[in-house]
């Protein structure tokens, strides 16, 4: 499989223990319903693990791989994932912009959403359960 095939097969599979193995140590997340950037690999995907729990009928719809070397010499390819899902009844529509490290790993996810009131949903949703989880010892 394929550098961009590894996190989405995860994602698919509904897998966070194949996600956290995809992703780089220095990982940086970027969302606009996001008040914070998350850095690093454990709390991305306590934060991935939180998106599976809120996402209703998630999926993938269109990939976009950018070739190597895009970004500079012997640079591994970027990604990009459409997909649609619901949250709380909401449908939302989405983008996975993936970066990935010399060594194949993600090193910078980025996830755009919309429509804004499914956005502002989202928002609500997994900063609850954040803040739940942050609050738990």
């Amino acid at each position: 499989m394929t550098v961009p095939g590894t996190f989405r097969a995860a994602v698919e599979a509904k897998d966070l223990a194949a996600i956290t193995r995809s992703l780089d140590p220095g990982i940086e997340f970027l969302s606009p319903v996001m008040v914070k950037p998350y850095h690093g690999r454990d709390p991305v995907a306590a934060l991935l693990g939180v998106l599976l729990e809120v996402f209703e009928d998630f999926r993938y719809t269109d990939e976009l791989v950018g070739p190597e070397g895009a970004g500079g010499p012997a640079r591994p390819p970027s990604q990009a994932l459409v997909f649609s899902a619901r949250v709380m009844g909401k449908a939302v529509q989405g983008l996975d912009l993936l970066r990935f490290g010399e060594t194949g790993l993600v090193t910078g996810l980025t996830v755009m959403v919309r429509p804004l009131p499914a956005a502002m949903t989202l928002a609500r949703a997994v900063g609850r359960r954040m803040e739940e989880r942050e609050a738990t010892p």
